[in-house]
């Protein structure tokens, strides 16, 4: 298939990722290759995958990795750092059923699309009731939550090692110190 030619629908899209070494996001019919990661991005995934791990252990929602798509209502797919699905995909689907938290580390080369355009594009999943962004120099991070698909999401943010985040829809805490342990902040975070 000549990708430069034709817009791909997101079926296509995962086909076609299948047969790809690297990882892509479906942006406007066009896939995109995604960058890669610093060792602090990397060390702040990991962290948040393995305490999502534990906090959900015996419960129907999952962690995922960016290698799980996520489906945008209007036609992109995105590949979020952490996604929590909670619906009951088969083990070999490429995508998730219910995406209910994402979560994104920012990084110099995307923060301004994971901010803006990929914010607005997760608030349109019709299961989400959490967006978390991770600020990787300093220990702030913003999640923004809803109650249900009819309510507003409003936007808290944490900006101290010893805060903690509540993601209520999921019944879990994120304690900013465990999420942060390792990783190395560039400034001193505030005492809020």
């Amino acid at each position: 298939m000549n990708i430069g030619r034709r817009l791909m629908t997101p079926d296509e899209f995962l086909d076609w990722c299948q047969e790809q070494e690297e990882r892509f996001e479906l942006v406007n019919g066009q896939p995109r290759m995604m960058t890669g990661a610093t060792r602090r991005h990397d060390r702040l995934v990991v962290n948040i995958i393995a305490h999502l791990h534990q906090a959900l252990r015996g419960k129907p929602c999952q962690p995922n990795t960016a290698d799980i798509a996520t489906r945008i209502p209007a036609g992109n797919v995105r590949r979020p750092d952490v996604t929590v699905d909670c619906g009951t995909s088969p083990d070999d689907s490429l995508e998730a059923e219910a995406p209910t938290a994402v979560f994104e580390v920012l990084s110099p080369s995307t923060q301004g699309i994971d901010l803006i355009r990929k914010a607005e594009e997760y608030k349109t999943i019709p299961s989400l009731r959490h967006m978390v962004l991770f600020e990787p120099e300093t220990a702030l991070v913003a999640v923004w939550s809803r109650g249900d698909q009819a309510e507003p999401w409003e936007m808290e943010e944490h900006t101290s090692l010893g805060a903690t985040a509540l993601l209520a829809a999921l019944e879990v805490s994120l304690p900013l110190a465990t999420i942060y342990e390792g990783v190395t902040l560039a400034a001193a975070p505030n005492d809020g």
